[in-house]
């Protein structure tokens, strides 16, 4: 298994009732990167949504550039960006820019979206987009590898171009693509990508890892990352309670959007309440605590990258701080240290 990594992630909502406006909170936010990156952290994610009025993050590669030129170590990546709403060869330009202000330090998660409104907003027919995520990572991947090349599908058609400037990282940043069902694992595996798992073990996990082996894929090279929330505290009574409350704010968000769409997102509304899914419920507890639940989980389901989300709804970013430290500083060291890997 690859080395475990850690991260934390951001979507940048701020409810009307937070106290802040958005410029502060993004100004807090690439302070507080700036701050983990100086203690170690490995990986910072950005989600994308649309057309959220708390101000859901719609675009995350500006956010990533910003926090690429304050940092030094840190990796940036989505989980995830919507391919359908994304031109995948301006896409591969903006990552080739952010690859470059990084010197290196850029990944893609990759998915196709289920939120009926943000289809509607951008005027792209739902149906649509299967195909449209299916080509543009076809077409992502031709960027990627640096040729010059032309493309003809059915939702796209490119003539003669070449990515420039060029990718840091021979080969192009490293692709990860979201799966919710086993039709989603297969995808990712046709494209030999890292995984996002967001569904019941045996309809994605296995499917993709079957999948891999079975196209000849080494599967020690490839990585497998979640969201899995992690609050340090020596006092859960006292630190908990507000934290759900803002978390239930962001999980009724999601289920809007599902029930509007008729469509489940995974985990995304029912992780709490769905025993055969992926469990990515919150990590609540002190250090030892959340060292010993994280072992489980990681063992369990063979995840080589642990995300949690640095900012609940409607929090400053100052509030998370102790928390976070322990995360990086503490959490983090001994689960390397415990499952042997460094």
């Amino acid at each position: 298994m690859p080395p475990i990594r850690f991260g934390v992630a951001y979507d940048f909502r701020n409810p009307p009732d937070s106290g802040f406006g958005h410029p502060e909170l993004y100004a807090a936010v690439l302070e507080q990167i700036q701050w983990l990156d100086e203690r170690g952290l490995d990986l910072v994610w950005f989600t994308e949504h649309h057309f959220i009025g708390d101000g859901y993050l719609p675009s995350w590669i500006p956010v990533a550039s910003a926090a690429a030129s304050l940092t030094k170590r840190v990796r940036f990546s989505s989980d995830i960006c919507l391919l359908p709403f994304n031109n995948p060869v301006r896409l591969a330009e903006d990552l080739a820019i952010l690859d470059n202000i990084s010197n290196g330090r850029t990944e893609v998660g990759i998915g196709m979206g289920y939120a009926d409104h943000e289809f509607r907003g951008f005027g792209i027919p739902k149906r649509r987009r299967v195909s449209l995520t299916d080509e543009g990572l076809e077409v992502l991947q031709r960027c990627f590898a640096g040729e010059r090349f032309s493309y003809s599908g059915q939702r796209y058609e490119f003539n003669n171009i070449k990515i420039t400037p060029g990718y840091v990282q021979e080969g192009g940043p490293p692709l990860w693509v979201a799966a919710m069902s086993k039709l989603g694992a297969l995808r990712a595996a046709r494209f030999a990508a890292h995984l996002l798992p967001q569904g019941p073990r045996d309809e994605v996990l296995d499917p993709w890892r079957e999948a891999m082996e079975q196209a000849g894929h080494e599967l020690t090279s490839r990585r497998v990352g979640i969201l899995k929330s992690v609050l340090v505290t020596e006092d859960p009574e006292r630190d908990w309670p507000e934290v759900r409350t803002a978390e239930r704010y962001r999980m009724n968000s999601y289920g809007s959007f599902a029930a509007d769409s008729r469509h489940s997102p995974g985990n995304k509304a029912d992780t709490y309440a769905n025993p055969a899914l992926i469990p990515q419920t919150w990590v609540v507890g002190d250090v030892a605590t959340c060292v010993v639940q994280l072992i489980e989980f990681i063992r369990g389901f063979g995840i080589t990258d642990i995300v949690t989300w640095a900012l609940p709804p409607g929090f400053h970013p100052d509030r998370m701080n102790p928390s976070l430290e322990r995360f990086v500083g503490e959490v983090a060291p001994q689960v390397r240290a415990q499952l042997g890997v460094e």
